[in-house]
């Protein structure tokens, strides 16, 4: 009842400043104005009171026709319907599709446009469906490879940076304050903190903390975690153990101060053992398997 009464006062330029921008925050608000904006374009004919009154008139007289109350009242329904039916259309036509790689997992899927996307572990992708031919445009959480198929221009965002692309082949992975870009076919323009570079065809770029670390050059026709490898260039302990709990869908826990000491190497996403061996020998600990999902690292 409080919304609807917020939304009559909308309507009638009621609100105070501090209700306008608390209904202006909802979800439903750009709704809301679409439908009020259309309505207000909807065009009427000018009324002409003298040829409407001869109209009247001039026409036969004839008994009145009632209509039954239940009639008048289904007519009422069924206009309800249609409008409900109209709203629905509409939000389902703008509702945002979503997909989930849970940890341990990968997940391939298909866009509108037969653009193929492949999530790593514990990445997630974000679209509106509805206006895809327009804006191909998504948001990325985490780490995914992407097959894009020609056409407008192609952006994703994270929260890093944003990459875009008319028709490549090209790796994203924004995870915590490192954001990496590489590009395997095509070219490829990346923003990161107002700072744009242009890759192409073998060529990558990092950034850290909003701050480019590294250009590099790679030679590998797909990203390494499709055929199970993590591949990592400078990169910290932390984050490579972040990595594997997210690849192995396990718990790792540190028992000593992190060293500052940088990696750049692979390790398989596909055999624990191995991945814990390499860890243990680069970085001196000892890994000590506590449960099925729980490992102890410790010098």
């Amino acid at each position: 009842m409080e919304k609807d009464y917020q939304l009559a006062k909308w309507l009638n330029n009621e609100l105070s400043e501090a209700e306008l921008a608390a209904f202006k925050a909802t979800s439903n608000y750009e709704l809301y104005e679409k439908i009020k904006k259309y309505s207000t374009e909807l065009n009427t004919p000018e009324l002409n009171d003298t040829i409407l009154l001869e109209r009247v008139l001039a026409a036969k007289k004839t008994q009145p026709k009632l209509i039954p109350l239940f009639k008048n009242f289904i007519f009422k329904a069924a206009a309800i319907v249609l409008v409900i039916i109209g709203i629905t259309f509409f939000l389902t036509l703008n509702k945002p599709e979503t997909y989930l790689a849970e940890n341990g997992k990968k997940t391939s899927f298909t866009l509108p446009d037969n653009s193929q996307v492949v999530l790593n572990s514990g990445s997630e992708v974000n679209y509106t469906k509805g206006d895809w031919d327009d804006h191909r445009k998504l948001e990325l959480k985490g780490e995914a490879y992407f097959r894009v198929a020609k056409g407008k221009k192609f952006e994703v965002n994270t929260n890093l940076g944003k990459v875009t692309v008319l028709g490549t082949q090209f790796n994203v992975k924004a995870r915590d304050s490192r954001f990496d870009v590489i590009c395997y076919e095509g070219r490829v323009k990346v923003n990161c903190n107002n700072q744009e570079v242009i890759i192409t065809r073998g060529q990558g770029v990092s950034f850290k903390n909003d701050k480019k670390i590294s250009n590099t050059l790679i030679t590998p026709k797909k990203p390494e975690w499709l055929q199970n490898e993590m591949s990592f260039d400078q990169e910290l302990l932390k984050d490579i153990i972040e990595e594997m709990e997210r690849q192995y869908n396990v718990s790792v826990e540190l028992k000593k101060q992190e060293p500052v000491q940088l990696f750049t190497g692979k390790i398989p996403s596909n055999d624990l053992d191995v991945a814990l061996d390499i860890i243990g020998t680069t970085f001196h600990l000892k890994a000590t398997r506590i449960s099925k999902d729980k490992i102890v690292l410790e010098p």
